[in-house]
């Protein structure tokens, strides 16, 4: 026991004996036993408790027994007594998540402010071993296969190659004391069944189970890291991002091997799940347009590109009346100007600025996003009419564009541009014209 520990310093922490640590500790014999390590070999370190009353005078007890532990090695303490059930009600997590959640955060707390290096806690190899199997009958991935790690940020967990076996000898040989929850030998935990029922069974076809997990969840960790950066290089290459909106190649997801495992590494922090990869994948060579969502994006599948934006409501008004020219006025992000000049005047134009008659044009202005059955004059195109759906095909204006794809509309209804796209044939300038309107949006 105390050489797998004093292994675990040396290959994650060396400096341990120079860093304090924060020991959680809840009473219990794993926990017990590495505040006694710490204390035996010098370690500097403090003792957090959290008092969660979940088992009334048990719970009370709890605390006391760890506060008289402190004073005796000498470790400042630390201890809360967190509302436990209605911070759970407030969130609708269940009273576990709960209370793991609020005791990693006060933990940290406590760490930073305290000046302390590292928070240990006293998992070790069964927890590790049943914390996998959790994970397999809920569904996961190659990360979930390989249960606790060693050193997650500022968390170590010192005992992981310590097994259950081996702490209860420990604290036997040592004459250490703790408390006993009575709450570990009932089956109402997920976790309980599988390390009352399930392992022992698997001990069986394996006396050496703990150890051989310790080696295999050794080399899958270490797969893992080497495949998320193989597919993280792989991500900056093929993806790009503009102005928050992801563009992802479906030539380059489908020409690859695993497209599935591969979309699913880029779209896993948006929320996306693994399930819906399915879908997603057999709709690449469909008919553009299908959409995915999670809860806080959506994938658009377009022609040659996957298109990722976060999906957000707007409070923007759905129209824009612009009563004179003279104005710069804001509209979903975008300025519109209007400037009112003599024929002749130097105006430089590009997708976003026209000039147009103002003698053609009556106010009120309106801008108004498009809708299907609008119908203008192309300018360019001899007078003749077609529909902006039309229009915005040709120009392959994929879908998530084409929402925000405004008109700018006459006083007497006609359109006069579809913004950013194609002015109107009859509003243009010509040599008759004595007052151009030069109207630009950014």
């Amino acid at each position: 026991m105390l050489d797998s520990f004093l292994t675990f310093i040396n290959q994650h922490t060396p400096d341990l004996k120079r860093q304090p640590t924060l020991l959680a500790v809840s009473g219990g014999v794993d926990s017990v036993v590495m505040a006694h390590l710490f204390h035996t070999l010098g370690l500097p370190a403090g003792i957090v408790h959290c008092n969660f009353g979940l088992r009334g005078e048990e719970s009370d007890g709890d605390e006391a027994f760890v506060r008289e532990l402190a004073m005796r090695y000498k470790f400042p303490f630390f201890v809360t007594r967190p509302d436990v059930k209605n911070y759970a009600k407030s969130v609708s997590i269940s009273t576990q998540m709960a209370a793991r959640a609020l005791r990693y955060e006060w933990f940290e707390k406590i760490r930073s402010e305290s000046g302390y290096k590292w928070i240990a806690t006293a998992h070790h190899a069964n927890d590790s071993l049943e914390t996998l199997l959790l994970n397999l009958a809920r569904g996961t991935g190659l990360a979930g296969l390989t249960g606790i790690g060693p050193v997650n940020g500022h968390l170590i967990r010192p005992l992981l190659l310590s097994n259950r076996a081996e702490v209860n000898r420990y604290a036997a040989e040592n004459a250490v004391e703790w408390r006993e929850d009575r709450s570990n030998e009932t089956d109402d935990y997920s976790r309980n069944k599988i390390r009352h029922h399930v392992i022992p069974v698997l001990a069986e076809l394996n006396p050496s189970l703990e150890s051989t997990f310790n080696v295999s969840s050794e080399r899958l960790r270490a797969a893992n890291v080497l495949l998320e950066a193989h597919l993280e290089r792989w991500k900056t290459q093929v993806v790009g991002e503009e102005a928050g909106i992801l563009r992802i190649p479906i030539a380059d997801i489908l020409g690859e091997a695993e497209p599935a495992y591969r979309l699913w590494f880029i779209l896993q922090d948006f929320g996306f799940q693994y399930g819906q990869l399915r879908n997603i994948i057999a709709s690449l060579e469909g008919i553009p347009g299908k959409r995915f969502f999670s809860p806080t994006h959506i994938l658009l599948v377009d022609r040659d590109y996957l298109i990722l934006k976060a999906s957000f409501q707007t409070s923007d008004p759905e129209t824009l009346t612009i009563e004179e020219p003279g104005a710069t006025l804001d509209w979903h992000g975008a300025k519109f100007s209007l400037q009112v000049l003599p024929a002749g005047s130097s105006v430089h134009f590009d997708s976003r600025t026209i000039a147009v008659d103002s003698d053609l044009l009556s106010f009120p202005l309106t801008v108004r996003r498009w809708q299907q059955g609008d119908i203008f004059h192309p300018f360019g195109m001899g007078g003749k009419r077609k529909k902006v759906s039309d229009l915005l095909i040709d120009n392959k204006v994929n879908l998530f564009e084409k929402e925000k794809i405004a008109v700018l509309l006459n006083g007497s209804g006609e359109i006069v541009w579809v913004v950013g796209i194609r002015a109107d044939e009859r509003f243009k300038t010509t040599a008759a014209t004595s007052n151009i309107l030069v109207i630009s949006f950014k």
